[in-house]
């Protein structure tokens, strides 16, 4: 499905292809996120049972100029992982600066298809084990047939990575859109939109709420194509978790996890008994939305699905034989991060979220790293005397604590 303001989404991505990236910065970094990062997928979407030997078949839907095309390819090439990236996009501008990237690399792992999402179904690509949308959903003419055609190529047991945008923290955003279609209308070209939108950013009152909102300093700061993502972009929507939870039961899919979990959980931020009472009593999606009202920060939705009624297998982390692996932060350097009452604090777009550790934490983080077993670290520590019964209850409390927060998961088995 098109109509014409798709034709001037696919214009735009062509003047500007999004996100702004020089290949040549290649050498100095690679960038991170969520979702499509291949710790998360094994354990937020495979629950970390789904064997790391098994070939990866993942398909990037609307990989624009490659962020998370070369994040997962990079990470399954440096892991030895088997399996095969799937580059898709409409835009040639994005393709020539994904494939530059990722030639700069010297990555084999990926296929590139020029094509719309929509064109997924009969198309004969697939099927895909991992599905990554990020970004796109919210720029369709109709994002339900955004989703049912990413599931006609899933495979069973697979799962899908999306990012939308939310409300509440993109305030000022669509106050500022709304002035610039009548400063910048959508049938001018390009540059002069991008000319008279600078030209109104440094006049904006002092009022404007997208002045207090410090959420979009990345793209103001990405040039041509972050502005006009953020702010002339033709079609953009947002979605509450309530929305976004019917959108995906309408597709039939259903959330395994909101990234970070811990920001989608309001008890931390309502300490008052009575309302940790009431929060009790709500059903998953409302406590969601209960900490997305209550935050206010959330400029986008991050979740891992699969099909309804098709939830993963999920790995005991008290099995003796599972290994926990930090994210990114390897778990030993994480006790480093510690106040002195032995908290961690975590800053989400702002917000301050602090996590109480058990006093066995550290000892436990100390010996995480990424090869021993859950058992083989309570064997090191019971022969320094810490009884079984007391390494159990903290390293539960440690792991549920930190897998909230996205920062300690589970590694496949091999």
């Amino acid at each position: 499905m098109t109509d014409a303001t798709d034709t001037l989404l696919a214009a735009q991505y062509e003047a500007y292809p999004y996100p702004k990236r020089d290949p040549r910065e290649e050498s100095k970094r690679l960038i991170i996120g969520s979702p499509g990062h291949l710790r998360e997928i094994d354990h937020w979407v495979f629950g970390a049972t789904r064997p790391a030997s098994r070939p990866l078949n993942a398909l990037i839907a609307g990989g624009g100029t490659g962020d998370c095309t070369i994040m997962l390819a990079q990470q399954m090439a440096r892991a030895r992982r088997p399996g095969q990236v799937t580059w898709l996009d409409r835009s040639a501008a994005a393709l020539r600066i994904a494939r530059e990237r990722a030639a700069i690399r010297g990555l084999t792992n990926i296929t590139w298809e020029q094509r719309s999402l929509l064109e997924l179904a009969g198309s004969g690509l697939g099927p895909y084990d991992y599905i990554d949308c990020c970004g796109v959903l919210h720029h369709l003419p109709d994002p339900i047939e955004g989703l049912r055609a990413l599931t006609s190529v899933l495979a069973p047991g697979g799962g899908i990575g999306l990012m939308v945008y939310a409300p509440h923290g993109r305030t000022g955003v669509y106050m500022v859109q709304d002035a610039l279609r009548l400063l910048a209308p959508p049938d001018e070209a390009p540059p002069a939109r991008i000319e008279t939108a600078r030209r109104a950013l440094r006049h904006l009152p002092e009022t404007n709420w997208f002045r207090l909102n410090r959420n979009f300093q990345d793209h103001v700061s990405g040039g041509d194509a972050g502005l006009y993502d953020l702010l002339l972009n033709p079609r953009d929507r947002a979605y509450t978790v309530p929305a976004l939870a019917a959108l995906l039961a309408q597709a039939g899919l259903e959330p395994t996890a909101w990234m970070e979990p811990l920001r989608y959980d309001p008890r931390p931020m309502l300490p008052d008994p009575r309302l940790r009472g009431r929060i009790d009593t709500l059903a998953p999606v409302d406590r969601a939305a209960l900490a997305e009202a209550l935050a206010g920060n959330m400029s986008m939705h991050v979740l891992y699905c699969r099909r309804a009624g098709d939830p993963p297998g999920r790995a005991d982390p008290l099995n003796p034989a599972a290994i926990p692996v930090g994210r990114e932060i390897p778990a030993p350097e994480i006790p480093k991060m510690l106040q002195p009452d032995g908290s961690l604090v975590l800053v989400m777009d702002g917000l301050r979220m602090p996590i109480r550790l058990s006093a066995l934490a550290q000892a436990i983080l100390g010996l995480a790293d990424g090869r021993r077993s859950v058992g083989e670290i309570a064997a090191t520590l019971a022969a320094r005397g810490t009884p079984d019964a007391a390494f159990t209850r903290a390293w539960a409390e440690t792991y549920a604590a930190l897998e909230a927060a996205n920062r300690l998961l589970l590694a496949p088995p091999a």
